[in-house]
């Protein structure tokens, strides 16, 4: 199993649509993945403890069996996915794949 982690840094003067992102991008990412995606999870960077502050305004795990039955579900969807990214954000994800190990 793997893991596709998308990660949000905080920027000075970003933009990020939290409604946007919860309520239309991701439903649609989530229905345009199909069964190739097995479980996603969003987390919202929060202030926490000094002098930690918020690093990522948002955290995104999808996990798939595969890198390649990821790529073989995002593909054919490439484009409107990533076209859909100026609707809530104009932030430059870091994007990685992760085995689990645990």
């Amino acid at each position: 199993m793997v893991q596709l982690n998308i990660i949000y840094p905080k920027k000075e003067n970003a933009q990020f649509d939290w409604d946007y992102y919860l309520h239309i991008h991701m439903p649609m990412s989530i229905k345009l993945h199909g069964d190739a995606l097995k479980a996603v999870s969003i987390a919202k960077g929060i202030e926490g403890i000094e002098p930690a502050p918020v690093a990522y305004l948002a955290l995104t795990t999808m996990q798939f069996e595969s890198v390649q039955s990821f790529i073989d579900a995002f593909t054919p969807h490439a484009e409107t996915l990533q076209g859909d990214m100026k609707n809530y954000t104009d932030i430059q994800p870091v994007i990685q794949f992760s085995e689990m190990v645990m």
